[in-house]
């Protein structure tokens, strides 16, 4: 049997976390086939098709897809799902969307966010908020699994395979686009982001996250992230909140500023590579997990590693 791969485009390009997806398919074991399904997406078919491991990348390039909406790509996964044994996609906002149905319209259940490939059946993934792991084995002849990318590394590249096309399937006429704000940003997208820096309550305020975060994110080359409460308060825009309901991240370099650590917030960032925390209160339970805890007010604190950083030519 072969594994498909959904394959996440952004503006035209293939995502990163298709390669991170696309190690755990590989893990499975059988041949991989990448499905890239939108408009105008010739060039992201042909990054999927450089992947190393990819046997063959069917291209669904149709306005039909153009909007990623779920009930036209779920009906063309399903159209293409029979020789398949299992149904992949990074963990996305598209899959989120998608997948599910997918599993509906299949009549088998998701495995949702694996972090681990145990066996071709089985597979790891946490529950609680991260505080716990469960292990699940799924006796389904075909499995719809979505994927934590930040728990694993990406596929490199490796020989070009070749590219099919595949003509679009009709959907169910239940739901349609209208339209879309879309915020534009040179700083690096969070989910992908090699280092990330990020604000919670403490921050008190918008202006603050602008005058003191803002800074050292553009010395560091940094995304900027923000905590639920921040978020809720209003200090940053919803797709910056970091955690359980927001994004999932593992940057080499975590810089948690004012976020005291609910477990919420822990849950999306704490396989960070290295984890440093601000914050005047010395039991908050961001020092449990962080790799390098100050101590200390961030209002003094990140003045002084904006001058710091300066002087290194930053």
């Amino acid at each position: 049997m072969t594994v498909l791969l959904l394959a996440e485009t952004q503006n035209g390009k293939l995502n990163e976390a298709t390669a991170k997806a696309l190690t755990a398919a590989r893990a499975l074991g059988e041949p991989v086939h990448v499905l890239v399904a939108g408009q105008d997406v010739q060039a992201a078919a042909e990054a999927a098709a450089k992947l190393e491991g990819v046997e063959k990348v069917l291209l669904a390039d149709d306005a039909a897809y153009a909007h990623q909406l779920a009930e036209p790509l779920a009906a063309l996964i399903v159209q293409l799902a029979g020789p398949y044994s299992a149904i992949l996609s990074a963990s996305t906002s598209t899959a989120k969307n998608a997948m599910p149905r997918v599993a509906a319209l299949l009549d088998v259940m998701q495995i949702s966010e694996i972090i681990k490939v145990v066996a071709p059946d089985t597979f790891d993934r946490p529950i609680y908020a991260g505080n716990a792991i469960q292990t699940v084995q799924s006796s389904d002849a075909k499995k719809v699994i979505t994927v934590r990318t930040a728990a694993f590394q990406a596929t490199g590249e490796g020989a070009a395979a070749p590219i099919e096309p595949v003509a679009a399937v009709a959907g169910p006429d239940v739901s349609s686009f209208k339209d879309e704000s879309l915020g534009r940003s040179d700083r690096p997208e969070l989910a992908s982001a090699k280092i990330i820096i990020s604000g919670g309550r403490g921050m008190q305020n918008a202006e603050n996250f602008a005058t003191l975060i803002e800074p050292v994110a553009d010395r560091l080359g940094a995304a900027m992230g923000a905590s639920r409460a921040a978020v809720d308060a209003g200090y940053a825009p919803n797709d910056w909140q970091v955690g359980q309901t927001g994004k999932i991240v593992a940057p080499d370099l975590y810089i948690a500023v004012g976020i005291s650590g609910a477990i919420q917030h822990l849950a999306g960032m704490k396989d960070s590579k290295v984890i440093v925390a601000i914050n005047k209160d010395e039991e908050a339970p961001i020092f449990q997990i962080a790799d390098y805890g100050l101590v200390g007010d961030l209002f003094a604190i990140l003045p002084a590693l904006n001058e710091e950083l300066a002087k290194l030519g930053r």
